[in-house]
Parts: structure tokens; C-alpha cells; sequence
């Protein structure tokens, strides 16, 4: 991850934390989606469309897993890193399409993987994913999430939901969940930093020389590393 040497949001450490210090700050780099075969291309222009009814929908998905976050960073001192994992891990999981981020943030090279490979890969970017929310979102200082209830739809069918992490004070900051229907289930598959900064292209970049130079089994030894690194 490309780290800065100061918070990119200081009025807010705390939760935004995960959100914001992952995005490396190339502003105008396009959102992917996996086309054909585990390739990658920009995401279709938004198309005007009504907002997604309410129920099993992307806004709500994206509401349980705000209130998850915000309930882990409430209790997060008394449930300590691994109690935050345990509670955040099944939200994580279910909200999170985390099989078709990790094959997002491998890109093109996905194709040329082994099915043993990508199992792993999967596996440890998960668990790096889970570990890293749990780390971030560890203490509360009256932050909220508002969700707000239009969405705006793509031409493929994905969805995006605007969001605002509101803090106590100082301005909020707005982040964009795109979501993808597979199996009659709205999840999460990016997140963008004011509406431009997409975290898993910031991902790939950080993973890319290491994908590279060590191939899969690389970069599953450099997350179990990261992971391992973040629960200290």
C-alpha cells in the first residue's frame, strides 16, 4: 500500500482510516469490472434510472454494513482486534463480494492463474480485507455514515450508493459503493474516494510488482504477511 506521511483526512482518523489511507491518489483512474475470460475494462457510464426499491437492495446492504462498522468502532475497544475481526467477519463476507474483488484486483493476469492459485489468493485476500476493517474501525468519535436513498444505476446493472462519513465536526467525506447482483444478492465489489478513486485499482497497483516478479504464490506469502502485520 502506498502510505502518505500524514492522515489524508486528519478530522477523522479513526474510521476513515480503511477508506481513505488505502486509495492511492491517482484521482482520474477508471473503476474495472471483469469482462470475458477474468479481463478488465473501465466501468459503463451511469444511465438515469430510478433508485433500487427498498428491502434485500444495495442500499441496504451498504446501511448494514455502515451500522456494522460504526457498531465495531463503539465497541471496539472492549472487543480488542481479534473480538472486531470475529464480529466484522460474516457482514465482511456476506456484503462483500470478496471472490470477484480479489479477480478484479489480480486483473488480466487472473487468466493465467491455476484454480489452486486463485483459491489461495481469494483466501488470503479476504482475510487480509476482514483484518484490515477490523484494524481501522477500532474506536468511535461520534462519526456517522449517511446512505443516501437514490442510486444511481450503470449501464451493465451494477449500482452505485452515495455515502457521506459524516464526523463530529469538519467536513464529510463521500464515498461511492459500486454493487453487483449475482445470485439474487446485492454485494459490494469497489468503493470509490469521492467518486473518482477507486480502491481496488489503488490495490492492483500496490500488488502489481510483487504479482509480477513473484507470481501468485507472492502475493498470497505479502497479504498473510499483511494480515499477520495488522492484528500486532
Amino acid at each position: 500500500m502506498v502510505m502518505r506521511s500524514r492522515p489524508l483526512l486528519p478530522a477523522v482518523p479513526a474510521l476513515i482510516g480503511l477508506l481513505a489511507g488505502a486509495w492511492t491518489l491517482r484521482a482520474q483512474e477508471p473503476s474495472t469490472s471483469p469482462g470475458p475470460g477474468g479481463s478488465t475494462a473501465p466501468a459503463p457510464a451511469a444511465a438515469s434510472a430510478p433508485s433500487v426499491p427498498a428491502g434485500d437492495s444495495p442500499v441496504a446492504v451498504v446501511q448494514d454494513l455502515c451500522d456494522s462498522l460504526v457498531s465495531a468502532m463503539k465497541s471496539g475497544p472492549q472487543l480488542g482486534f481479534e473480538g472486531r475481526r470475529k464480529a466484522l467477519a460474516p457482514e465482511i463476507s456476506r456484503d462483500l463480494n470478496l471472490p470477484l474483488m480479489t479477480r478484479i484486483v489480480i486483473g488480466p493476469k487472473w487468466v493465467t492463474v491455476s484454480p489452486t492459485d486463485r483459491e489461495a489468493l481469494v483466501a488470503a485476500f479476504s482475510a487480509f480485507s476482514i483484518a484490515n476493517y477490523a484494524n481501522q474501525f477500532s474506536s468511535y468519535s461520534g462519526e456517522t455514515f449517511a446512505v443516501q436513498p437514490v442510486t444511481t444505476s450503470l449501464a451493465n446493472g451494477d449500482v452505485k450508493v452515495m455515502t457521506a462519513l459524516v464526523p463530529r465536526s469538519g467536513d464529510a467525506v463521500h464515498l461511492d459503493y459500486l454493487m453487483r447482483k449475482t445470485a439474487n444478492q446485492w454485494q459490494v465489489i469497489d468503493v470509490f474516494y469521492n467518486g473518482t478513486i477507486s480502491q481496488l485499482a489503488a490495490r492492483r497497483s500496490e500488488y502489481s510488482a510483487t504479482l509480477a516478479d513473484k507470481g501468485a504464490a507472492g502475493l498470497v506469502a505479502l497479504l498473510r504477511q499483511k494480515t499477520a502485520d495488522l492484528s500486532k
